[in-house]
């Protein structure tokens, strides 16, 4: 775990994060008392998905309790950060002993579908509140649903509707689907094949490949025979990066073949080459070359981070924002209390404009269908999309009596 929050880190965070309150975070010197507002960043840190979320997510987390002045209800607002190394048992050990030992209040971001689901339910029985930005398991806010979990930046469901429909009325009517074997890969298959059958689409095919993997030339190779005319790469980070590389490597897109890449950051496209992407397609909640404003926040970040935020990245700053809103709202930490007033606010910030948190703790906003430019047409590193299409929140998530949420009356 690193902790952040000696005498130094404050005063570089302070530096870094100039025109704004100093932060109060004193890296356990409060643990398990009730001295502090405590926040947990769990992510990747040196796996597959690290560039998207990783340190970033921290920055992002700093960057949200400095604006909002390092305090709630007077008391600092700490910040802890771990690695959780996408490994299950990992993950809960430093969440049940960020509940039971480091009086951690909330946790954020989380990528890693089936961490996340395991988190959720560590939460429900204990303490705490879990915000996830980085997981997007559609079950998280549907069957698996808390009164304590809340899924922030989009899920499977959204990115499978927005995109999958939009590539079936632009032609691509027949998929092959190359899908990261586990709750992430699983959730998004079935929630794109959904999408594409009820838009008239079919599926010609899938195959799974293991988290991380370097080598998928097996894999294009079947979605080559495959006679589809669409190849989706149900994964994310590292693994998109890889098979896109590999599929160019193949001539996938020569033959005739259309690669859409259902979850796609910034950071992949800064690893591969913009050059080499023009047109692809992603669905975002966030695009940083939108306006003056987000624009400038990217530029803010990238001061302390090297590049402009991911979706991910301000999904937590977002977060955290809302969250120690409701902190201050409820005038108090207790969970309870607190998560009635998530659900009670609408979210307002850099990332989203008039954002609403459901009964089952998805919060609804609009989701931008996206294209890769020219590298010429970059403002700043991390500058690679620009905007297609805004998909209203009503559309592109899952209505709320579908999901099979309890909480859902």
């Amino acid at each position: 775990m690193t902790a952040i929050g000696t005498p130094i880190c404050r005063l570089l965070s302070a530096a870094l994060l100039a025109g704004t309150a100093s932060l109060a975070m004193t890296g356990g010197a409060l643990a398990g008392a009730d001295g502090a507002v405590k926040i947990g960043i769990l992510n990747d840190r040196s796996g597959p998905y690290s560039d998207a979320t990783g340190q970033g997510g921290v920055v992002a987390a700093e960057m949200a309790v400095a604006d909002f002045g390092g305090k709630a209800l007077g008391k600092p607002v700490e910040i802890v950060s771990a690695d959780h190394q996408n490994k299950a048992d990992i993950g809960s050990s430093t969440v049940n002993r960020w509940l039971d030992i480091d009086g951690v209040d909330a946790i954020f971001d989380v990528p890693n579908s089936g961490i996340l689901l395991a988190l959720q339910e560590i939460v429900r029985e204990k303490d705490g509140i879990l915000v996830s930005s980085g997981g997007g398991v559609s079950t998280f806010s549907g069957k698996a649903c808390s009164p304590y979990g809340f899924q922030w930046t989009y899920d499977t469901y959204s990115v499978a509707n927005a995109l999958g429909r939009a590539t079936v009325a632009q032609g691509g009517d027949n998929w092959y689907l190359i899908q990261v074997d586990y709750a992430f890969g699983e959730a998004l298959a079935n929630d794109l094949t959904k999408a594409i059958t009820e838009s008239g689409g079919k599926i010609a095919g899938s195959v799974k490949h293991p988290l991380n993997t370097p080598d998928f030339s097996s894999y294009l190779l079947q979605a080559q025979g495959s006679g589809a005319n669409t190849v989706a790469l149900i994964n994310a980070g590292g693994d998109t990066v890889n098979a896109l590389k590999q599929a160019k490597e193949f001539g996938l897109a020569e033959s005739g073949q259309k690669m859409v890449a259902m979850l796609f950051f910034n950071t992949d496209v800064l690893a591969i080459g913009a050059d080499t992407l023009v047109g692809l397609n992603a669905i975002n909640g966030y695009e940083a070359s939108l306006n003056a404003e987000t624009q400038a926040f990217g530029e803010r970040f990238a001061k302390a981070h090297g590049t402009w935020p991911t979706s991910l990245q301000i999904g937590v700053y977002s977060a955290v924002n809302h969250y120690l809103k409701a902190v201050d709202a409820a005038g108090t930490d207790a969970r309870d209390a607190v998560a009635a007033k998530m659900r009670e606010l609408p979210v307002q910030d850099i990332f989203v404009k008039d954002g609403k948190v459901r009964a089952d703790g998805l919060m609804i906003h609009d989701m931008l269908l996206t294209e890769v430019k020219p590298a010429s047409e970059a403002k700043a590193r991390g500058d690679v999309f620009k905007v297609v299409s805004a998909i209203p929140g009503d559309q592109a998530f899952r209505p709320l009596d579908q999901g099979g949420c309890p909480l859902v009356k």
